[in-house]
């Protein structure tokens, strides 16, 4: 019997002591902030872990290439451009070749080429900036309400849009309407002399800084304001020889500017003495 009592006493006297010792590592484990069990059984953090195995480091992955969709036409640069437009043989084959050109971004923000309006035979070209919303999108140039001043004051010299051409330095409306940058001009701007070429005009009446200097560009840093009523010349790739060029006020200045008009109203006066003097030809 005492062999067995004594037994008994040993056996629990053991499991106190283990039971103590579980809720001592407990009690630690809650002094070190563990707040719930992650492992299935209880870790005893006071034996050293056994270093962390060596994680191997990710692949490296190859650089992301730009996405491109198959058979899509990469963008054209100025020679490009060039190369492009003199090729053009009709008015029809420039206005394709425009809408196949992908070296201006203008073109991906735009809702359509705004090509041309009038006479495919005109002695005057008028050239302007770029489209505006209406124009952007009707398709055509100088609608809006400064196309509308412009046909009034082309209608005061006996000028109409059946008889004179109309086209733009860049032939896609800009984003909220800002002006062209250089370089956007400098692409479009071989499109531009091509279709002149392929009119063959008597004169060009240039409307505002943007158009001027496009043309014109010995003008250098001079404003339209100094440029405006004078006649000049300017060299269009594919012409034989030099062809006059008026710049004036952009119809849009005008509607800001009342005052202008006057000035504007004299560049149409001289463009129409130009106009009705006869031509010499060389004998």
């Amino acid at each position: 019997m005492r062999g067995g009592n004594t037994g008994t006493g040993s056996s629990r006297q053991g499991g106190y002591t283990q039971a103590m010792d579980l809720v001592e590592a407990l009690r630690l484990q809650c002094e070190w902030g563990a707040d719930e069990a992650l492992l299935a059984t209880p870790q005893d953090r006071r034996v050293s872990a056994p270093p962390p195995a060596a994680v191997a480091a990710p692949a490296k992955r190859p650089a992301a290439r730009p996405a491109t969709h198959p058979g899509a036409p990469l963008p054209a640069g100025p020679a490009e451009a060039a190369a492009l437009a003199a090729s053009c043989q009709t008015l029809d084959e420039l206005k394709a070749a425009l809408n196949g050109f992908t070296g201006c971004a203008l073109r991906d923000t735009a809702t359509q080429l705004v090509f041309a309006d009038g006479a495919e035979d005109a002695q005057v070209i008028v050239v302007g900036e770029a489209p505006g919303a209406e124009e952007d999108r009707a398709g055509r140039p100088f609608i809006g309400p400064a196309g509308q001043l412009l046909d009034r004051m082309l209608g005061s010299i006996g000028l109409d849009r059946g008889k004179i051409r109309i086209i733009n330095t860049v032939p896609w409306r800009p984003p909220g309407n800002r002006t062209p940058s250089d370089a956007e001009i400098a692409l479009c701007l071989p499109f531009l002399h091509r279709h002149i070429a392929l009119i063959r005009p008597r004169i060009l009446l240039s409307l505002g800084a943007v158009a001027t200097k496009a043309l014109l560009p010995e003008a250098g840093a001079q404003g339209i304001r100094r440029l405006r009523g004078t006649l000049r010349e300017t060299n269009i790739a594919g012409l034989e020889s030099p062809l006059p060029c008026l710049p004036s006020y952009h119809p849009a200045y005008l509607l800001r500017t009342p005052m202008a008009k006057s000035e504007s109203w004299q560049d149409l006066l001289q463009l129409r003495e130009w106009l009705e003097t006869p031509i010499i030809t060389k004998t």
